[in-house]
């Protein structure tokens, strides 16, 4: 089964690189939800960022990192907006998206978060939070 970004990293498919290390390698998403949307990627087929070994997710961070300061003193958004993903490209990836106050972004994470800290969601979250700190073996502070 063929991947894109595999592709991508072994030089087959032509893409937009803005950065580069040992590791991993950081290119324009082809479907920008805003103008220098990147994808900081593994040069390794991992699906998921936490199975990378040490060095690798040292270096997709870095390469997140120095591709979100490129961002930031090209366009000068609020912040770049950063998630992980590898469910649909099952490749691991990262979003770097520079999100502004009021743009497509904001608005979708502060209806998340009104969610999140609604009087309901709340009570829900506290009633679960005592079973996720027991299945993780947290000690209360």
């Amino acid at each position: 089964m063929s991947c894109v970004f595999c592709d991508i990293v072994a030089g087959k498919e032509k893409t937009n690189k803005i950065y580069e290390n040992e590791n991993s390698l950081v290119i324009l998403d082809v479907n920008p939800v805003a103008r220098g949307h990147c994808l900081a990627i593994s040069k390794r087929h991992v699906q998921w960022w936490h199975d990378l070994d040490e060095a690798e997710l040292s270096g997709l961070f870095h390469a997140a990192k120095i591709a979100s300061e490129k961002i930031m003193k090209v366009y000068k958004p609020d912040f770049v907006m950063m998630y992980a993903r590898g469910r649909r490209i099952p490749h691991v990836h990262i979003f770097l998206i520079p999100t502004s106050k009021g743009d497509v972004v904001d608005r979708f994470f502060n209806a998340l978060e009104g969610f999140q800290e609604s009087v309901e969601g709340l009570t829900k979250v506290k009633r679960g939070l005592e079973d996720i700190s027991a299945e993780l073996g947290s000690e209360p502070d």
